[in-house]
C-alpha cells in the first residue's frame, strides 16, 4: 500500500515536456482555504495533494524557483 501513496518519481535531467507538464500541474493542484483547512482545487485532498508535490519538486530540479515560476509553494 506505501507504494501506492509513494510520491511520482522526477526524473532527471528535467525535459522541456516535463516543465510544461509540471507547471500545468502547479497550477491545476493550486491550494485554495476551504472551512477544513487548505485543500487542492483539484482533487479536494489537504494541499499539496500528490501531483502538486510531484509539480513543485519537478520544477525545483530544473532549476527554477518558486518566485521565477510565479506560483506559492
Amino acid at each position: 500500500m506505501s507504494a501506492v501513496l509513494a510520491d511520482f518519481p522526477v526524473l532527471t535531467p528535467v525535459t522541456d515536456e516535463d516543465l510544461a507538464l509540471a507547471t500545468h500541474a502547479a497550477r491545476v493542484h493550486t491550494r485554495e482555504p476551504w472551512p477544513q483547512g487548505l485543500l487542492c482545487r483539484s482533487e479536494g485532498v489537504p494541499n499539496p495533494c500528490r501531483l502538486a508535490r510531484w509539480a513543485h519538486t519537478t520544477i525545483h530540479a530544473a532549476g527554477l524557483t518558486e518566485e521565477q515560476f510565479g506560483e506559492p509553494a
